[in-house]
């Protein structure tokens, strides 16, 4: 039975084994050493401690994927902008997995009154990323060349960006992000 669900600190192990395969064996994230468990829990804290989800993909008691949004870029204008990243664990992909956890991202968002998600993704040459995240509705909004260098080679990222359609409150100054309304 697969279920999406908060991540617990029991998970922290498994999620830094599903990351640590990527890190040390792909292009697809930029880290060239894998975070311990400790950096995860840091992490996973400023996540959920913003409000934001952090999920993973419990396959009959195995964790296999994670997703979570984080604020796009820290300073104050981007409040309204969310980022996702989701990794499954090796022999996982092509099962939908990636399609719940997305799907669960953005409902998430949603509920934070998040107006925009963006998806930056390394160009690996494995399309399966860009074609989940078009499958959503998000846009592509750019390519950058040759930002990154891994494994020998200069590798670009791709942008893709989703409208969810919720304008943010023009009268205050704080970040929405993480807040749901009585309504």
């Amino acid at each position: 039975m697969t279920k999406v669900r908060a991540l617990s600190d029991a998970d922290l192990p498994a999620v830094a084994a599903i990351y640590a395969h990527y890190v040390t064996g792909s292009v697809a994230t930029f880290d060239e050493t894998p975070p311990s468990v400790d950096d995860w829990r840091a992490k996973a804290a400023g996540v959920t401690g913003a409000g934001l989800p952090f999920l993973v993909a419990d396959v009959d008691g195995r964790i296999a994927g994670y997703a979570y949004l984080a604020q796009y870029r820290p300073k104050p204008a981007y409040r309204h902008t969310v980022e996702d990243t989701i990794y499954l664990a090796p022999g996982m992909t092509g099962r939908g997995l990636g399609r719940l956890l997305l799907g669960e991202l953005i409902d998430a968002a949603r509920r934070t009154h998040a107006r925009r998600i963006v998806a930056v993704i390394a160009d690996s040459g494995d399309p399966s990323s860009a074609r989940l995240h078009e499958a959503y509705g998000f846009a592509d909004a750019g390519r950058l060349r040759a930002v990154g260098f891994k494994h020998g080679r200069w590798i670009d990222t791709v942008l893709f960006q989703l409208d969810l359609e919720v304008r943010p409150d023009r009268g205050g100054a704080g970040s929405t992000i993480g807040q749901t309304s009585a309504g």
